[in-house]
């Protein structure tokens, strides 16, 4: 049996899984093995104003071309079904659509932060980093699953 303090020691973990080839868990260190990008961005938090931060991460694309999604990509128009759902640590929950991080449609450039403003976020999670929302709603600390499947 593990202790209170051994759990709090533990790199936090993202769960990936729904139409994927088998679920997934990866550590923050195991995301900055994919290719890194950093963005600056700024949105307004409801609670504290406009915050302005840089962040660095994977892709959100990449991470998931990672864990082998049972799509067809030969074809689009099944993708358009498609729905992502983010749940963070807190509970704070966010669905985004296949399309918006496909190339062949949206493209964005949605990360998986690694790190905010430099400091590494290895025992906190990652964060959704959603560069072109405005609103800081989809700006999900802690990020504990991310789970791919059809529009039901």
């Amino acid at each position: 049996m593990s202790s209170p303090a051994a759990a709090l020691n533990r790199p936090a973990t993202v769960h990936l899984h729904g139409s994927l080839a088998e679920p997934l868990r990866l550590t923050v260190a195991e995301l900055r093995e994919l290719p890194s990008h950093r963005i600056e961005v700024s949105f307004d938090c409801l609670g504290s104003g406009v915050q302005r931060h840089g962040f660095e991460g994977p892709k959100l694309w990449d991470v998931l071309r990672t864990a082998r999604p049972q799509i067809d990509f030969t074809g689009r128009k099944q993708r358009l079904g498609l729905l992502l759902t983010v749940t963070g640590a807190d509970g704070h929950r966010a669905v985004l659509s296949w399309a918006e991080i496909d190339p062949d449609f949206g493209g964005q450039q949605i990360l998986l932060a690694t790190s905010i403003d430099g400091a590494p976020l290895d025992r906190a999670g990652p964060q959704l980093v959603v560069p072109s929302d405005h609103c800081g709603a989809r700006y999900i600390s802690g990020i504990t699953e991310v789970w791919v499947g059809p529009l039901a």
